[in-house]
């Protein structure tokens, strides 16, 4: 028993850590944005609000719905780039179950 967990120590120690990174998505293009996303699987944008510059806003946004949790889907929006303010990337949402009207 304490081979085994000396030995998972060891092992949970020489695994790299998965930190995600963080990107300001107007300082990107919409391909390198996509293709940022595309290599690290998930990745967090931040970028200004459209109607109030002084609020950041960011999310997580992925690659595709396998890295969203259970209960939730990929989705797609829309997050502004240096190139354009309409660059489509995927987001995991809530899924909202609707009960049968009796």
């Amino acid at each position: 028993m304490r081979t085994a967990l000396i030995a998972l120590t060891l092992v949970a120690t020489a695994l790299p850590a998965h930190a995600i990174s963080r990107y300001n998505s107007t300082q990107m293009s919409c391909g390198e944005a996509q293709s940022r996303i595309q290599e690290e699987g998930a990745v967090i944008l931040r970028y200004r609000s459209a109607r109030n510059p002084s609020l950041p806003l960011y999310d997580r946004y992925v690659a595709h719905g396998g890295y969203c949790r259970p209960g939730e889907y990929a989705k797609l929006e829309v997050v502004p780039t240096a190139g354009t303010n309409r660059c489509r990337v995927l987001k995991c949402m809530q899924r909202t179950y609707y009960p049968f009207d009796e």
